[in-house]
């Protein structure tokens, strides 16, 4: 569903912050990426959704997104949760969500069952769908940006740091969350930092660093593997 050929991103004249980068992501499945601050994980999640220029080669479904505005590659099927939630915190949890359907928003009924499939998934978000989002418990929060992407009904779903800032049981249950998203259908790519509670739930992943891949494979591959454990699980 996703292959990315020698992609590569640079700002100005500074370093790349992407090299060669060659990743896929196949039907049903959850794919985590690992790498330490800086590594590139945001610039690639930025460069598959059209928000910054790259160079090399994205498919999706067999089609280029090279050049393909952000609301285009929405359309075809890719949402992404940013980093930091980026909700806007004097507008209700409702407008928020419903801001994550708008390129499809003359479908009223799908948007109406879009938002009933969050209100499911996520029970808090059902309680507080008329506060305004800055209202919310962090957890909260991150609740709800994960459900705006939800609302754009997307075939793959780019989530960037879910758990960065949560209490440890928080975390938990959001990758869980994670899991069922992907089991209900939607291909996921994490960037994640907990590791250990990010490949329990991933089938395959790969560790960049410098802006390169250094390391691919299955999840309990990557578990068991002693670079991984030492940089990322502990050891």
């Amino acid at each position: 569903m996703l292959e990315v050929r020698g992609l590569g991103v640079r700002y100005g004249a500074a370093s790349p912050a992407l090299e060669d980068i060659d990743l896929t992501v196949a039907p049903g499945e959850c794919v985590t990426l690992l790498g330490a601050n800086g590594s590139g994980k945001t610039s690639l999640f930025h460069a598959l959704s059209g928000l910054i220029r790259s160079t090399g080669e994205v498919l999706f479904e067999g089609r280029s997104l090279q050049h393909m505005r952000p609301a285009s590659i929405v359309a075809l099927g890719i949402a992404q949760c940013p980093e930091g939630r980026k909700l806007f915190a004097d507008l209700s949890v409702e407008k928020n969500l419903r801001l994550g359907a708008y390129v499809s928003r003359r479908d009223r009924q799908g948007t109406r069952d879009a938002l009933e499939r969050v209100c499911s998934l996520f029970p808090d978000v059902r309680d507080k769908l008329r506060a305004p989002a800055g209202a919310l418990s962090g957890g909260q929060q991150q609740m709800v940006a994960i459900g705006r992407a939800l609302m754009a009904r997307p075939k793959l779903l780019l989530l960037d740091e879910p758990s960065l800032g949560l209490a440890p049981r928080l975390v938990r249950a959001m990758l869980d969350a994670v899991a069922e998203i992907n089991r209900a259908g939607t291909m996921v790519l994490l960037a994640e930092q907990n590791a250990y509670a990010a490949l329990s739930i991933a089938h395959r992943g790969y560790v960049l660093a410098n802006g390169r891949v250094v390391l691919e494979g299955s999840a309990s591959t990557l578990q068991q593997n002693e670079l991984v454990k030492k940089a990322f699980i502990g050891a």
